[in-house]
């Protein structure tokens, strides 16, 4: 029997974090749970070119107090994971949404 192997990019603080939210993912994903899996390995994501300018391209979903809502937002940075900060950032001063109630389904690098 072959096992099915499950890759996700997750923006978390911590490893810690990032094991809790991939199980979640993959709990809304397929049906497995946490004692059924084995998380095989766990790797911080570096910028090849850090010192260029890119836009950033974000789509994501979120709970609010009125309900689910999809978005898609643009940000320049530098990095990913800086666009990503700005992103929870800015969702959390104009939106009233905290870590745990944005998923992000998507990310790209647009071009200008």
């Amino acid at each position: 029997k072959n096992p099915k192997l499950y890759r996700m990019k997750i923006f978390a603080q911590n490893e810690v974090l990032a094991k809790s939210r991939f199980w979640y993912f993959l709990s809304q994903l397929d049906k497995l749970k946490k004692y059924s899996g084995q998380i095989l390995a766990v790797h911080e994501i570096f910028e090849k070119r850090p010192d260029i300018v890119k836009t950033y391209g974000v789509w994501l979903r979120y709970n609010s107090r009125s309900g689910t809502h999809n978005m898609y937002k643009e940000f320049r940075e530098l990095t990913l994971n800086g666009a990503i900060d700005k992103l929870y950032a800015e969702m959390a001063s104009l939106h009233r949404a905290r870590f745990a109630s944005i998923q992000i389904i998507k990310t790209a690098v647009i071009s200008a």
